[in-house]
């Protein structure tokens, strides 16, 4: 516990487990210190009761696959059963049964500056898949994920998600709740086909709080199933948010200056 791994440039083909040590493993670059699971698994697992000291920063997690019996089908780059930080990753090209990018259990683990892209899941949650959790995201994009249901992130029976700053575009689905309650601040979920954000229609109710956010089709396009509450607070509105290529804003994006 404590101890830092420090991490050159490259690609390391493995699978790697945080066995309960509360240690920082630090890559370069995220762009150019690949851990590459080699469709073999799940790329990074935690799973062991790691905390917020253990820390994985600075890296591209890729290529991993889980979709092999239970319980090895979930969380295809990132399998998460405990609260570690994650800061500074690329999360893409990665499949699973549930959680392509990522799976959460029971966990409160923090992302940082942290992009899930053209990650799939047979069933739920293309790039993230929640199940009794509640992370706090901030400065997460997810782009171009895909999934049976919630193409961007799939939440169950998870209270309390918080999402700052986070972008969902391109994806098949942005999210969907069920059993679920999250809030969006200084948020965008724009452009991901089917629905922005969709109630499951036959578990218990949700709730969504939106504030300060920028939502394509407003409130009135979120489909609730008559299955919950939208609670729709300040500052939102339904603007083209003019991405770069990268889903950063240009400079005349209605979003800027606006939250």
């Amino acid at each position: 516990d404590g101890d830092t791994v420090s991490v050159a440039a490259g690609t390391y083909v493995e699978n790697i487990n945080f066995n309960g040590k509360n240690i920082a493993v630090i890559g370069a670059d995220s762009s150019n210190t690949i851990i590459d699971g080699d469709s073999s698994g799940s790329v990074v697992i935690f799973n062991s009761g790691e905390d917020t000291t253990a820390v994985l920063r600075g890296f591209t997690i890729t290529n991993g696959y889980a979709n092999n019996a239970y319980p090895n089908n979930r969380g295809g780059g990132i399998k998460c059963m405990a609260n570690p930080s994650l800061q500074n990753l690329n999360i893409i090209g990665n499949t699973a049964s549930n959680g392509g990018g990522m799976y959460l259990s029971e966990s409160s683990s923090t992302l940082t500056n942290v992009t899930f892209s053209g990650n799939s899941a047979i069933f739920s949650g293309g790039g993230m898949f929640l199940i009794s959790s509640s992370p706090t995201l901030t400065d997460v994009t997810f782009s171009g994920n895909s999934g049976g249901r919630g193409g961007g992130m799939c939440l169950y029976n998870s209270s309390n998600p918080t999402l700052t700053g986070v972008t969902f575009s391109g994806n098949s689905g942005g999210m969907i709740l069920s059993a679920s309650s999250t809030t969006l601040v200084n948020s965008i979920l724009w452009g991901n086909s089917s629905q922005e954000v969709y109630f499951w229609e036959s578990q218990a109710p949700n709730s969504i709080t939106i504030i300060y956010s920028d939502i394509q089709g407003g409130e009135a396009a979120i489909v609730t199933n008559d299955n919950g509450t939208v609670y729709w607070g300040d500052g939102n509105i339904d603007a083209d948010p003019l991405f770069n290529g990268d889903y950063t804003l240009q400079l005349s994006s209605p979003c800027i200056d606006a939250g």
